[in-house]
């Protein structure tokens, strides 16, 4: 199993399968728009694990219809149970922060295991449809500063991977497609504009009003800041 960062693979056939993680914002459906121009049939992935921000999962059924998924899967996992993040529990969301992507500066919105379960899940279904590839959104420019979020986790992962599965042992190569990991949200922005992606199907924000953005929060300021250094207006409705 090998990481695949870099977001330059070649094309496959259209009966190739790929699993692709598919929160509803911004990144996660620049990188289904890119699975789909690469020529992989996508299986999209999707999580109900307690978030405030729900509507996303509403937003992820329509792009992934849109996108014309060879099939879209919702997985209820309660990590609000567990709690611990400000996503998944009553805290408050920080709003109107600076300094993001500081890796000293975790803030509460980090959701403890989120990325190791959600990839747990997507190898998972990736071997039973035996895809040989997964493609996430993760991203480690404009980002919050989660810890799951930067290059050699997603590497320490695909190599956990290749020790812990029937493919892994059986010499199967998968590969771990993370093609937004060193671009700024400006360029995915641009990225997915070339690609034809609808912006005003995606939700970004992390304590949104009923379907409004707050436009405050960490995801909300890098995706504004994202429209406005691409010279682009954001089509997504805010509160403020």
């Amino acid at each position: 199993m090998q990481h695949n960062g870099n977001g330059q693979n070649t094309m496959r056939k259209a009966t190739a399968k790929a699993v692709v993680l598919l929160s509803g914002g911004l990144d996660s459906t620049t990188v289904l728009a890119i699975a789909r121009a690469q020529g992989f049939s996508c299986y999209c992935l999707s999580f109900h694990y307690g978030q405030r921000q729900e509507v996303e999962l509403e937003r992820a059924g329509k792009i992934a219809r849109h996108f014309q998924a060879a099939g879209h899967l919702i997985l209820r996992v309660e990590l609000d149970a567990i709690g611990g993040s400000a996503l998944t529990g009553s805290g408050a969301v920080p709003k109107d922060r600076t300094g993001q992507g500081d890796e000293s500066d975790i803030p509460s919105t980090y959701v403890p295991g989120r990325n190791i379960i959600f990839l747990a899940h997507a190898l998972s279904w990736a071997e039973v449809l035996g895809a040989a590839d997964i493609f996430l959104g993760i991203n480690a420019i404009d980002y919050s500063g989660y810890p799951d979020c930067r290059p050699e986790f997603l590497t320490a992962f695909a190599h956990m991977a290749k020790l812990g599965t029937k493919a892994g042992v059986q010499g199967k190569q998968l590969l771990f497609h993370a093609p937004l990991q060193h671009l700024s949200k400006k360029e995915i922005i641009l990225r997915g504009v070339a690609l034809g992606v609808d912006y005003a199907m995606t939700h970004s924000c992390y304590d949104p009003v009923g379907e409004l953005a707050c436009g405050h929060c960490d995801a909300c300021l890098l995706r504004l800041q994202g429209f406005r250094e691409a010279g682009l207006e954001d089509p997504a409705r805010y509160a403020r």
